[in-house]
């Protein structure tokens, strides 16, 4: 085999390990890091009572961490509400109510 042709074959299969290299490298590193779907949260409370005439079925607390902030949410069937957790309610309508658990 002629020394050029040698030289380009050698280059030739580094160029195609360096890929394999970089795609390997690349797929592990998508591995290790979580994806982030968008952010699901209460952005903003409400001090406001919920009436005794909407049925609750549980609640979760939430801590603030931008662009959440701090609160509890209660859901419902079809709903959740945003609610102040240092509200003065709060706790009468905690009670009976299941945690939630994400």
């Amino acid at each position: 085999m002629p020394r050029a042709m040698a030289w380009t074959s050698r280059l030739i299969t580094i160029a195609v390990l360096i890929a394999l290299m970089g795609c390997f490298t690349g797929a592990q590193g998508n591995y290790r890091r979580p994806t982030r779907v968008g952010v699901s949260c209460c952005k903003e409370v409400s001090k406001g009572r919920i009436p005794a005439t909407i049925k609750l079925i549980g609640y979760k607390h939430q801590n603030a961490l931008s662009p959440c902030v701090d609160a509890i949410i209660f859901y419902t069937e079809k709903e959740k509400y945003c609610s102040d957790p240092k509200a003065p309610w709060i706790k009468n309508r905690l009670k009976g109510l299941q945690k939630i658990v994400d």
